[in-house]
């Protein structure tokens, strides 16, 4: 352990050389020791390379910004707050995000933002950071010339800010429902889509996604993801069923009656949600299915239902 800890001091250090070639030497040393030693990780935040790192998200070289956003994002797997106590880490982040070099920076980007706000206490202070929401919604409001992997990152960075409720109306303000629901609409790949609606679940739960929903007439998508003859995955009508119950038990009182009746046309795909989703999707539609027999409810916050992102653990790069 010790021989590790001073190569990679070793390599931290020529971070700060004079040479390019040095400095990207390093930097390309460090992001393959971060991807295949997880051991390496803290050693390589204790050893101080978080500040350089972040410096270097401002490069106009493509080839410095993806090691840089890549050894950041292998760092955050396993030490995320050193990340977090690096002054001026998250204004770095923006940056790459709203001015890559290189498509894999973005994603690289996204998906390390993705990976901090896997920790409770940190969602508020990304949310605080508007021009990371505003980055993040940019980069789906803008989908049509953006990466797969791109978008489904931020699609991703989305779900874990959308957690911590106060979010959820930034959100909103930002424009995140229509872009999310465009994505829905003419995306189309399947994967991009039960992620897309995994968020809408959660902004769902707000007061003010009524309003924004209606605009774009968001719970008639939902409810057409519910129809049987559209042939949505199993995850995308469970996502479709905790959206419509979230607007239901969080939404204005109006908005609850209309979504149940809405909804009340599609119990037979909600019911198919009762019998073969998961555990928590049953539980779900038989909640909306039993709101829907009532007739009455609505308005009331305290019933949430957060949906789940699968595949939660970021992946090394």
């Amino acid at each position: 352990m010790e021989v590790k800890r001073r190569t990679v001091k070793t390599l931290v250090g020529k971070l700060s050389s004079v040479s390019e070639q040095t400095r990207t030497e390093s930097l390309c040393e460090l992001r393959l020791m971060s991807k295949n030693d997880p051991d390496s990780r803290p050693l390589i935040a204790e050893a101080g390379a978080i500040p350089y790192l972040s410096e270097i998200l401002y490069s106009p070289s493509a080839i410095a910004q993806e090691n840089a956003t890549a050894t950041l994002l292998n760092i955050s797997i396993s030490s995320r707050e050193p990340l977090m106590s690096t002054r001026g880490l998250l204004d770095a982040l923006s940056h790459a995000l709203r001015n890559p070099e290189s498509a894999f920076t973005a994603q690289s980007a996204a998906a390390t933002v993705f990976s901090l706000l896997t920790v409770d206490s940190y969602r508020s202070i990304i949310g605080s950071k508007r021009d990371i929401l505003y980055a993040l919604v940019d980069i789906i409001k803008n989908h049509d010339n953006k990466h797969p992997k791109t978008i489904k990152d931020a699609l991703k960075a989305l779900f874990g800010v959308s957690l911590y409720p106060l979010n959820r109306s930034t959100l909103i303000e930002l424009g995140v429902v229509p872009a999310l629901f465009s994505l829905v609409v003419k995306d189309g790949r399947v994967g991009v889509v039960e992620d897309a609606t995994a968020v809408i679940a959660q902004i769902a739960g707000c007061e003010e996604a009524g309003e924004a929903f209606r605009k774009v007439s968001g719970i008639g998508v939902l409810v057409d993801l519910l129809d049987l003859s559209t042939g949505s995955s199993g995850r995308t009508k469970e996502n479709a069923v905790s959206g419509l119950l979230n607007m239901v038990q969080c939404g204005k009182k109006d908005v609850g009656e209309y979504v149940k009746e809405m909804a009340s046309i599609v119990c037979n795909g909600i019911s198919d949600v009762a019998e073969n989703g998961s555990s928590k999707g049953k539980v779900k539609a038989n909640e909306l299915l039993k709101l829907i027999d009532a007739g009455g409810g609505g308005g009331g916050g305290s019933g949430f239902q957060e949906v789940q992102l699968d595949n939660v653990i970021t992946q090394s790069s």
